[in-house]
């Protein structure tokens, strides 16, 4: 006796032509607007799963078109819940751990280790973070000097300043932020 298997779903049809035609093109468009690999594997995922949740599946005529309605729709969904997130930044730690690296003797070798991790850290912050981070931890300006030379409100630089050191941390860098 032969088991028979059941006929795929519409859904499941346009969601599985969907990602096998346009995996590799939403997720390059995800992450040039995301910038994060990471981020944007999730966001994709979620957009298959919301095109495999669609009722009535034959009323999608355009199966790329509607997929990238989704992925433009996670991405703004995304970046509204990352703008109410609150942001921790601990002025004391950040002192205690400059002046830490500043007491700290280090071998040519270390130091050339650290500017290489360094480097590789302020390569995956956005722009505007790394100029702000940079212009207060190597070249010491205050919040009021970096905003008038960015243009930016101070408001502004201490919460990108926040978020570049947040990232600086989550890469493993704790003990030099």
């Amino acid at each position: 006796m032969t088991k028979r298997v059941p006929k795929p779903s519409r859904q499941q049809t346009v969601a599985g032509s969907a990602y096998e035609q346009y995996h590799a093109e939403l997720h390059r468009f995800l992450i040039r607007r995301l910038q994060s690999a990471h981020h944007a594997q999730d966001l994709a995922q979620e957009a298959y799963l919301r095109l495999l949740r669609v009722e009535r599946a034959e009323l999608v005529r355009q199966p790329r078109a509607y997929l990238y309605r989704i992925a433009v729709n996670l991405i703004s969904e995304f970046r509204l819940r990352a703008s109410r997130e609150p942001i921790v930044f601990d002025s004391d730690a950040l002192a205690a751990a400059a002046e830490h690296l500043a007491d700290a003797p280090a071998d040519e070798g270390e130091r050339a280790a650290d500017a290489q991790q360094i480097e590789l850290i302020l390569e995956q912050l956005p722009p505007l973070y790394r100029a702000i981070f940079v212009l207060r931890k190597r070249d010491g300006l205050s919040y009021q000097e970096i905003a008038e030379r960015l243009e930016i409100s101070v408001h502004t630089v201490k919460k990108y300043l926040a978020r570049a050191v947040a990232k600086c941390r989550s890469a493993h860098w704790p003990q030099q932020v």
